[in-house]
């Protein structure tokens, strides 16, 4: 009894290290089954659902990107920063009379800059990226106080491209966001699992040398990533835009750290060379429930990061944990 038990076990960490995504799930469904028992009122709900979604969709989209760069083993703490830089600079163009598309195309692409330009003192320095884009994070933060004096600005008038971005799709609650994220999901999800450039993603994080023997242009993709995940919490700002109309300075703060949670409870490794997009996505959502089944409960605010915070604990435990015993062991 006690062999078959071990081999269970051995084949449940097997089955998970070949398919990281299958512990946020189970994670998912049993925080959702404790949520539902708690508020058997509330929860089970369409709006509660909706809500969820709602959450989700900039957490994801960010997520997203945080979790294509954690794969190549290297961390962009700014994007909390870029997040709130894009709109706030797209609303200040917009009321100097550029057409909001133009100004929203103009700041991707200076999402995406800033991405490569803090990718490339990453590679060519050989700081750690944890500092470059800490340092990255607090300059932008900086700039943006520095403009604004602290205050918000909002968007004036009605724009067909926030409707797009994240506007009510007819059912109550319901926004285009949740159309971004599985979009986008399902988008790098087969650029990481079905192309070259995916495998050149897995193989930097694995091992850089290795894969620079193998014709890998590691600095390229390096700073193509850091450039992804950039360009993707500056969108990720665009929706928080168009679904409150307005932005903070401080929007976004502490977003880095709940987008590094979605990918880390997704199946991503803090070290790299292993994640999923999938896994990600599910990693949003399931923070998402969380904060929305908290509230529901009643539970005070405080209490979301101290279980998020558990949560990620046990996921990176259980993370590292299996890809010792059957990944990197061979």
């Amino acid at each position: 009894m006690a062999t078959q038990t071990a081999s269970s076990r051995k084949s449940l960490l097997l089955l998970i290290s070949q398919h990281p995504e299958l512990g946020v799930i189970a994670s998912f469904s049993i925080i959702a089954l404790a949520f539902l028992v708690i508020s058997p009122d509330k929860f089970p709900t369409p709006s509660t659902l909706y809500s969820i979604l709602t959450l989700a969709g900039e957490l994801g989209v960010t997520s997203i990107g945080v979790a294509f760069l954690m794969i190549t083993g290297e961390f962009n703490l700014s994007v909390g920063s870029v997040y709130a830089l894009v709109p706030m600079f797209v609303v200040l163009m917009v009321d100097a009379g550029m057409d909001m598309l133009l100004a929203s195309v103009i700041m991707l692409s200076v999402a995406f800059g800033i991405g490569v330009l803090t990718g490339y003192i990453t590679v060519r320095t050989g700081i750690p990226s944890f500092i470059t884009s800490l340092g990255m994070m607090m300059f932008l933060r900086g700039i943006l106080l520095a403009i604004t004096g602290g205050f918000p600005v909002r968007l004036e008038g009605s724009h067909w491209l926030t409707d797009v971005l994240n506007g009510a799709v007819g059912v109550e609650g319901l926004r285009t966001s949740a159309a971004w994220l599985l979009a986008l999901t399902l988008i790098f999800l087969i650029i990481l699992d079905y192309t070259p450039y995916g495998n050149w993603t897995y193989a930097v994080g694995a091992s850089p040398a290795t894969a620079r023997e193998l014709g890998v242009k590691v600095w390229r993709v390096k700073l193509v990533n850091f450039g992804i995940s950039s360009l993707l919490a500056g969108l990720a700002g665009l929706m928080a835009l168009s679904r409150f109309k307005i932005v903070d300075p401080t929007l976004g703060q502490g977003l880095e750290l709940e987008a590094i949670t979605s990918a880390v409870l997704g199946g991503c490794l803090l070290t790299g060379g292993y994640g999923s997009i999938f896994g990600t996505f599910l990693g949003a959502l399931l923070v998402a429930l969380t904060r929305v089944g908290l509230v529901l409960a009643g539970a005070p605010a405080y209490w979301y990061s101290a279980f998020i915070g558990v949560i990620l604990i046990i996921a990176t435990i259980i993370n590292t944990y299996v890809v010792r015993k059957f990944v990197t062991s061979g």
